[in-house]
C-alpha cells in the first residue's frame, strides 16, 4: 500500500504569527524558537543568525529553515560531521529542539513530542534523510 507523500508548504510572511500560535502558543517565541536557534549555532561555527522560513506540512507538522544558498557545515555531539543543506540543517535543529523539549510536562512537551515524530515522517523523504539521520543517531 503506498502511503501518499508528505509535502511541506511555505508559510507566507504575513501568517507565521499566527500559525505559530495555534501550533505552540506563547511556547514558540519563548521557547521553541530560540531554541532552534541556539541549536543552530552550537552545531555549525559559520552559523550567524539571520532570516528563517516556516513551513508547514501537510501531515500536520511544522520546521523552520535558514534562508540560505549555501550549506552549512555541522558537527554534532553524536560524531557527526558534514555539510547540510540549509533546508536540511533546519530540519536537524528543529529535529533536535522538539526532542530536548519533548522531555518536560504538560501540553507543551506533549506538542513537541507530536511534532518531532511528524517532522521525522516527512524528513525520511526528504534528499538527505540519511545526513539528517546520522546527525541527530
Amino acid at each position: 500500500m503506498n502511503t501518499p507523500s508528505i509535502s511541506a508548504v511555505l508559510i507566507p510572511e504575513e501568517l507565521r504569527i499566527t500559525h505559530t500560535a495555534k501550533l505552540f502558543g506563547l511556547h514558540f517565541p519563548l521557547q521553541l524558537e530560540p531554541f532552534v536557534y541556539s541549536m543552530a549555532d552550537s552545531m555549525c561555527e559559520e552559523y550567524q543568525g539571520g532570516y528563517w522560513d516556516f513551513f508547514a506540512l501537510s501531515n500536520g507538522g511544522f520546521y523552520m529553515a535558514p534562508h540560505s544558498g549555501t550549506p552549512f557545515k555541522v558537527g554534532c555531539e553524536n560524531g557527526f560531521d558534514g555539510a547540510l543543506s540549509p533546508d536540511a540543517f533546519g530540519i536537524v535543529c528543529c529535529l533536535y529542539a522538539y526532542s530536548h523539549l519533548s522531555f518536560g510536562d504538560g501540553q507543551f512537551a506533549l506538542s513537541c513530542s507530536e511534532h518531532y515524530h511528524l517532522l521525522r515522517e516527512y524528513m525520511l523523504d526528504h534528499p538527505e534523510a540519511g545526513q539528517v539521520l546520522r546527525a541527530i543517531d
